[in-house]
C-alpha cells in the first residue's frame, strides 16, 4: 500500500499548491511505516499549539521511556516555505528508537513575518515544550535542536544569540546542543555578497539590505560567548555551505564553545536535500555521527 502512496506523493509534490496535501501524505506514509514495522512502541503523534498564530504549532512524539531526552527538528524552505511534515518518516522513527522524544516545529514564514520572529518562534516553542516536559514524558533539562537549511540558520541563531532564549524564558543550560544541517547563511552579508544569483533574492527578502541587521542575524557574527553548550555542524560538498560551516565552527571555538564540523558526500541541491531526507536512515553516513554525538551531549 505504501508504494502507490509514494507515487501519488511524487506527483503532488511537483506543484507548490499541493504542499499541504503532500505533507499529509508524508505523515500517512510515516505512520504506516511505524505501525507496520513493529520497531517502536511510541504513541500516536500529537499536534500542539505553542502560540496563537495558525503557524505556531508542532508535532510531538512521546518517548517509549518517560524522562528521555528530546530532539527538536526545525524545517528549511528559504524562510518562506516548508512545514513540520518535512520531518516525517525516518527522523521520528529513528530518534524514538534511539530512546528520545521527538518534535517537529512549524514557524511563521516570510514575508508575513521577519526572520527575527521566526527565531523567536523557535525559542518560544522550546519554552512551551520544556514547561510541559513532565506531562509530555521527556526530560526538560536535556534538549537538542536539529535544523536543516533555513532551519539550520535558525537553530544556529538561537544557539548563539541568547536574547531569544532569554525572551522566551528558556534556561540555556536545558538546551544541550545545536545541530545545523547544511546551512549557508551563518554569515549573512558574506553569503549575500558571494553566494551567487540562485538564492540572492531569497536572502534579500529574508534579511534585507541593512548591514547592521544582517550582522545581527548572522550566527557566525553572534558567536561570542555565551552560546549553547555544544554544536555539531554538518554539511555536504557545496562550496558556500562548506565555507560557511567551517567559519561558524571556527568562530564558536574561538569563543571556547565546543563545535565539531563534519562534511559528507553530496553535491548541489540533490546533496542538500539528501542530508535532510536521509537523516535518521541508519545506512546514511551522517546518521551514526549524529547518534554518537547525541549520546555524548545527553550523558553530561
Amino acid at each position: 500500500m505504501i508504494r502507490p502512496l509514494l507515487f501519488l506523493l511524487v506527483l503532488l509534490s511537483i506543484t507548490p499548491a499541493s504542499a499541504q496535501i503532500g505533507s499529509r501524505l508524508r505523515d500517512l506514509i510515516a505512520n504506516r511505516r511505524q505501525s507496520g514495522s513493529g520497531a517502536t512502541t511510541q504513541g500516536a503523534k500529537e499536534e500542539l499549539s505553542y502560540g496563537s498564530d495558525s503557524m505556531q504549532n508542532l508535532d510531538y512524539w512521546r518517548p517509549t521511556t518517560p524522562g528521555s531526552p528530546l530532539v527538536i527538528y526545525v524545517h528549511g524552505g528559504g524562510w518562506k516555505r516548508g512545514d513540520k511534515g518535512l520531518a516525517a518518516g525516518e527522523k521520528s522513527v529513528h530518534y524514538l528508537q534511539q530512546g528520545y522524544a521527538f518534535a517537529s516545529l512549524n514557524y511563521r514564514l516570510v514575508p508575513s513575518c521577519k526572520v527575527e520572529d521566526q527565531a523567536s518562534d523557535v525559542a518560544h516553542a522550546v519554552a512551551f515544550l520544556i514547561r510541559r516536559a513532565e506531562q509530555l514524558g521527556f526530560d526538560g533539562k536535556r534538549v537538542v535542536l536539529l535544523g536543516h537549511s533555513a532551519g539550520a540558520h535558525l537553530v544556529a541563531l538561537v544557539g548563539t544569540d541568547m536574547s531569544y532564549f532569554k525572551q522566551a524564558e528558556v534556561d540555556p543550560k536545558a538546551v544541550r546542543g545545536i545541530i545545523p544541517l547544511d546551512g549557508a547563511a551563518y554569515d549573512v552579508p558574506k553569503q549575500i555578497a558571494e553566494g551567487g544569483d540562485f538564492m540572492h533574492s531569497t536572502y534579500l527578502e529574508a534579511f534585507g539590505t541593512d548591514p547592521a541587521r544582517q550582522d545581527k542575524l548572522s550566527p557566525t557574527k553572534q558567536a561570542a560567548a555565551p552560546n549553547a553548550p555544544a554544536f555539531l555542524i554538518l554539511h555536504v560538498q557545496r562550496v558556500d555551505g562548506t565555507a560557511q560551516s567551517i567559519a561558524l565552527g571556527e568562530a564558536l571555538r574561538k569563543a571556547d564553545t565546543p563545535a565539531e564540523v563534519k562534511g559528507f558526500e553530496g553535491h548541489g541541491l540533490q546533496g542538500h536535500a539528501e542530508i535532510n531526507r536521509r537523516m535518521g536512515d541508519p545506512t546514511y553516513p551522517a546518521t551514526p555521527v549524529v547518534d554518537a554525538w547525541l549520546k555524548k551531549v545527553f550523558a553530561k
